[in-house]
């Protein structure tokens, strides 16, 4: 593709961008809940085109189109596992926005610590979620490097792409904090969505129609077609990067966050639909990409070039291409967004508020923070690692650590701080040396065993303590009758 497209296009979604984060400043957020939450006062639309532009990344267009030329159809089965798992917001969104409308929780962590009567747990949940989120970051500025550096054939390097997203990440996050982001969250998402679509369309087409197209992956690459194909989706290996994913809305705090913000059960669940049928067409698109590109071009060394080496080949028009490739650059700014307040929030209400409970100064140190963090997640791309979706997983074996207190949170009074505490602080050591060891005892990874040991050691700890009684009864008493 022409560089002068790619830098058009750029320039004018920056244009675009700015002028709706600049609006979004109409109503300037002056403390903890309306930077980072809204107020709670989000529509159902919003909500759910934020929600989707937000967990729908760099990985979805780059990372599974990877995954999926790279190991076959069984990258559409790891991801319908995580769109089942989506049913978890189904059971816990109400209990979340009941419990942070009445106390006010401005993060899920400091929710969890509330619950458990505990500082210490929820400043133990915001050190791992800052431990495992800031990769998860990194990755997203990857998915952008890779797409400007492939579609440009290195005219635009990998990492010019990355400066590009950091700097763009830290305007666009410091404007007016999550009113900004949800207003560009819902631009880029309709983007995303009709831009993917459209190309995919174009390019089977092109390709001879869906009959021409599955025909010839059938005759040319039949392994593509079955699990586990090629051996990328063994049992074990689908295993360990679906069961991480199936628990990513209560696992990843960028996405549980977004449960306090609707402003009631209507617009709650209006998210929730609205966001099931994105994120099916998406993923039905996403996996079409990969096969296109396996298609097209079966040598590429790296797969996560899949999808910019088909939008800068002939199947695709250069205006579709540039605006596939602005889709999939907000997609992943989006996210980065979304990951910079939330582990902002993390760190000045859950960290430093824990020793200055005045929520202006908490607001200016989370402001402070969001470069800081921006700056990690860079530095962190500079490793240029392969395989997007693998790395996107492993952030989340990580912070699976915490699923277990949380579900206790709601559903089992019996459960103590220390239990809280031991579970996620043992649990996510345990996880990361085995990821940094690249050990798998059993043939298990380190997501499964992360989520085994801390469910287990948080059972076992708080038989053996004592439970928060008293704030138990009144945390759990406040959802009664969730809708």
């Amino acid at each position: 593709m022409n560089t002068a497209w790619v830098w058009t296009g750029l320039v004018i979604y920056m244009m675009v961008g700015l002028i709706v984060a600049v609006l979004s400043r109409a109503n300037k957020q002056t403390d903890m809940a309306g930077y980072f939450v809204a107020n709670r006062k989000l529509g159902g639309v919003v909500s759910a085109l934020s929600y989707s532009s937000t967990t729908y990344s760099a990985f979805m267009m780059v990372g599974l189109a990877g995954l999926t030329y790279k190991g076959g159809v069984g990258a559409l089965g790891f991801e319908i596992i995580y769109f089942t798992g989506v049913s978890l917001v189904a059971i816990f969104g109400p209990r979340f926005w009941l419990v942070g409308k009445k106390f006010g929780y401005v993060t899920p962590a400091e929710m969890v610590g509330d619950r458990y009567d505990s500082k210490a747990t929820a400043v133990a949940i915001a050190l791992v979620n800052c431990l495992f989120l800031i990769p998860y970051s990194a990755v997203q500025l990857m998915g952008i490097g890779y797409l400007l550096d492939g579609l440009t054939a290195h005219h635009i390097t990998f990492m010019t792409g990355v400066v590009i997203a950091t700097i763009l990440t830290i305007i666009f996050t410091l404007f007016s904090g999550i009113r900004s982001v949800v207003w560009t969250d819902s631009l880029q998402a309709l983007i995303m969505i009709v831009s993917s679509t459209v190309v995919v369309i174009v390019v089977i087409a092109k390709i001879g129609g869906f009959g021409e197209f599955f025909g010839s992956l059938q005759t040319r690459h039949p392994e593509a077609l079955v699990v586990p194909g090629n051996g990328t989706f063994s049992f074990l290996s689908f295993l360990g990067l679906a069961v991480p994913w199936f628990f990513f809305s209560l696992s990843n705090p960028q996405v549980s966050q977004r449960l306090f913000m609707p402003k009631n059960f209507k617009g709650l669940r209006q998210m929730l639909i609205g966001f099931l049928i994105f994120g099916f067409i998406y993923t039905i698109v996403s996996v079409l990409w990969g096969f296109s590109a396996l298609s097209m071009f079966p040598s590429l060394s790296n797969p996560d070039l899949a999808t910019p080496k088909l939008l800068s080949s002939d199947l695709v028009p250069p205006v579709l291409g540039v605006i596939v490739m602005i889709g999939i650059f907000a997609a992943a700014i989006s996210t980065i967004e979304s990951i910079l307040l939330t582990l902002s929030s993390l760190f000045s209400r859950d960290v430093y508020g824990r020793f200055v409970r005045d929520e202006k100064k908490q607001l200016t140190v989370g402001k402070i923070v969001i470069p800081v963090i921006a700056v990690l997640a860079f530095l962190f791309a500079q490793l240029d690692l392969n395989l997007i979706a693998v790395l996107s997983v492993a952030s989340s074996a990580g912070l699976i650590v915490v699923v277990p207190a949380t579900i206790g949170a709601f559903f089992w009074k019996r459960g103590t701080a220390a239990g809280a505490f031991s579970s996620i602080v043992v649990s996510a050591l345990a996880v990361l040396l085995l990821q940094y060891k690249g050990w798998t005892p059993l043939g298990l990874a380190a997501g499964i065993w992360g989520l085994i040991l801390s469910t287990v050691l948080f059972i076992i700890v708080s038989l053996l303590t004592k439970a928060p009684a008293e704030k138990a009864r009144d945390f759990l008493g406040s959802i009664k009758n969730p809708e």
